[in-house]
């Protein structure tokens, strides 16, 4: 073999290892390289993305223009151009193999505590697995029996399985961890022989309702050693292998919440049910909808407080009555109340069926000074909510913002006095952006943005643009006051762009600078508003919304993230610093996407880099860390088990050391859908299970 290789392109052993790496490279040409070397030295790839195995001596080479291809050509170190559309593959499998990482190392940290990074490598994750199994794994990456005394002497070869070597069958291993084996290295059979090593993307635990545990090769339920009776897997690399295997894939059983913590579960209310002249729409409906829900065991309700209702025609003229009525038809069922305070406009969501603008008034301000909103650098104003430049301008009829924010809430506070005293209010929600999240409204739709665009910096009304201009000054560097002129629009994505980009000018020294400024921005404007919140309402439990970016995540820049103000590339925490700002106030962090999951989302749009579950965790974790309580919500409806099984899952995270849970779960939303019988049935059974009660579990 050392003799052909040499006579074929002269390569040394180093170089044969590398033509044998069973990694994707991301760069095309060293990867086009490795597939001829690996070929030309009797490897074959299997299922495709750049795996390389050693071949049985009786198993046929690969067949095409590389294999009748004369040695000359292959060794002459000539590199042909690659098509497109095979660099796009090359590129696509290498962030499948990423996705498929992800999900492991998330996987790895809910279900059996692992102490593992956010953005770990899949040494990490090796190494962790070994020390499970009571291997030593030395920092350089030796690994030896822990039995073993020192460092082995010498690493043993593996040479690979022919029809006459015999191996002692290994000895059965129990389940890891109550886990079942999803996207654990498989011995899948061949005709010639037996090739170790072939990867199965693991799925969610709870793909299904009531699914059966499938048996997969060696290894059943309870861990005993089963007869080999998978289907035989060739060594065809076309696509349908990868569902052959998606399909022996295990279904974990439910998990048993039985005895967990109590986690109060509440609903937020429809849209429309105070409409826009103040009044409670249909209150005899809403009655026996209410009821329902306290039969189930739903905690209470949530409500939107609209600026835009309330406030509507004149300045500091509250009119309060249907949230009065309101109010009362909650009390009467005995169900708690949470109260958002919604400084931003409705209608403007996908799903929103209401349009609640902002104060007339504060409109026909804006007309004459559209400065007051966020603008994007074409000059395009979003009237959704007012710019954070406006907090401590006196724009508004002679009051800033915060003064605007705090008449409001104040006013609140004295009408309700009542539900206060006795407990009917248990908690107050303070908007801060658009849809009363702490956010800039990078992605809004009236601007053309489509799921998943990286969106557009917010920053270019004339007040944030003084405020960045000062900002420079500051710093010493006046040609700083601008935003990036190579962000990209809304419908971008991020290898499109020069600043958010791998490697972009995002991560430069003006990048740090704006990035730095754009987040603060945002902090502030929390720090201003929960600052006058809790003068308002002295005593009460106050809470913010984080919305979830998931999308481009597991991009270096996490570019649509930075565009809404979260400062978190891939070297630097930016929900530390939101955390912290919470914590000096005593609020909580109510955060969306629970219910997400990243496979659902890489089946639709592949491109988009999504991770949920590592943005959840990240988030969790950095409000348990300065120890504030962590509320959630889902992001999109749901009603199936599946994605309450997520909801738990985030939830009551298994294993945490310091049982750590969520403070409370409010569902999105009341509707006609969710009171079908069917639907209520299966959310009777989530709300039973975040209290901690007993449910019939399907196995």
């Amino acid at each position: 073999m050392a003799q052909a290789m040499e006579k074929l392109g002269g390569t040394s052993e180093e170089e044969e290892e590398d033509g044998m790496d069973m990694d994707v490279k991301e760069e095309d040409d060293e990867d086009e390289d490795g597939r001829i070397r690996a070929m030309a030295a009797g490897a074959v790839e299997i299922g495709g993305g750049g795996r390389y195995f050693l071949a049985p001596p009786d198993l046929p080479q690969e067949s095409g223009d590389r294999a009748d291809a004369p040695a000359s050509a292959l060794g002459s170190g000539s590199r042909r151009s690659r098509p497109a559309e095979e660099k796009e593959r090359t590129k696509l499998r290498e962030r499948h193999r990423r996705a498929i990482t992800g999900r492991i190392l998330a996987g790895l940290r809910r279900h059996g505590n692992y102490n593992l990074r956010v953005r770990a490598d899949i040494n990490e994750v090796i190494a962790a697995l070994a020390r499970e199994a009571g291997w030593v794994v030395l920092p350089d990456g030796t690994t030896f029996p822990s039995s073993q005394v020192g460092r082995p002497a010498a690493t043993a070869v593996v040479t690979p399985a022919t029809p006459t070597a015999t191996a002692a069958p290994p000895s059965p291993t129990p389940p890891f961890r109550g886990i079942a084996p999803a996207g654990a290295l498989r011995t899948l059979d061949h005709p010639s022989g037996r090739l170790k090593g072939v990867f199965t993307p693991p799925i969610s635990a709870y793909d299904g309702h009531c699914r059966s545990v499938v048996p997969v090769a060696g290894v059943s339920r309870a861990g005993e050693k089963v007869a080999d009776s998978s289907p035989l897997i060739g060594s065809s690399t076309d696509s349908g292998n990868d569902k052959q295997l998606m399909d022996l894939i295990p279904r974990m059983p439910e998990r048993d919440f039985a005895g967990s913590p109590y986690v109060p579960v509440y609903v937020m209310l429809p849209l429309g049910v105070v409409n826009t002249y103040c009044e409670l729409v249909d209150p005899d409906s809403l009655m026996e909808q209410l009821k329902k829900l306290k039969s189930i065991g739903v905690d209470g309700v949530m409500v939107e407080c609209w600026w835009g209702i309330v406030e509507a025609h004149i300045p500091q003229q509250y009119n309060w009555k249907g949230y009065m009525h309101l109010f009362q038809i909650v009390r009467d069922t005995k169900l708690k109340l949470q109260v958002v305070m919604s400084f931003h406009e409705c209608g403007g969501k996908v799903g929103d069926d209401v349009c609640i603008p902002l104060p007339q008034w504060v409109a026909e301000i804006g007309r004459s000074n559209p400065n007051i909103y966020f603008t994007d650098s074409e000059g395009r104003c979003n009237p959704e909510c007012l710019s954070w430049g406006v907090d401590k301008e006196r724009v508004l009829l002679g009051r800033t913002a915060l003064e605007v924010y705090f008449d409001f809430m104040r006013s609140f506070r004295v009408e309700f006095d009542e539900f206060f005293e006795d407990g009917t209010i248990c908690e107050i929600e303070i908007g801060l952006g658009p849809y009363g999240e702490l956010r800039y409204p990078s992605y809004p739709v009236r601007h053309g943005w489509r799921y998943p665009g990286i969106g557009e910096f917010q920053c270019y009304d004339s007040f944030l643009q003084k405020s960045l201009k000062k900002a420079a000054d500051a710093r010493g560097h006046s040609v700083w006051a601008r935003g990036p002129h190579n962000a990209g629009s809304y419908n971008s994505q991020p290898h499109e762009t020069g600043f958010l980009c791998d490697g972009g000018e995002y991560n430069s020294q003006y990048g740090r600078f704006f990035l730095g400024w754009y987040s603060q921005v945002l902090v502030e404007h929390g720090d201003s508003v929960l600052f006058l919140a809790k003068l308002a309402f002295d005593g009460s439990s106050i809470a913010v919304k984080i919305s979830g970016i998931h999308w481009w995540y597991k991009t270096a820049s996490h570019a649509a993230e930075l565009t809404a103000g979260f400062y978190n590339p891939c070297n630097r925490d930016g929900y530390a610093p939101i955390a912290s700002m919470l914590k000096k106030h005593g609020a909580a962090l109510n955060f969306t996407c629970t219910e997400l999951h990243t496979l659902d989302h890489y089946e639709d749009f592949p491109e988009a880099m999504v991770d949920p579950e590592g943005l959840v965790w990240q988030v969790l974790n950095a409000a348990w860390d300065v120890g504030i309580p962590v509320a959630s919500e889902n992001a999109l409806p749901c009603y199936d088990r599946d994605s309450y099984n997520r909801i738990l899952e985030s939830a009551k995270p298994l294993n945490d050391p310091d049982g750590r849970h969520l403070s409370s779960f409010t569902y999105l939303r009341l509707s006609p859908v969710l009171m079908q019988n069917h639907n209520l049935l299966e959310f009777e059974r989530f709300v039973k299970q975040m209290h901690g009660e007993s449910v019939p579990m399907c196995r």
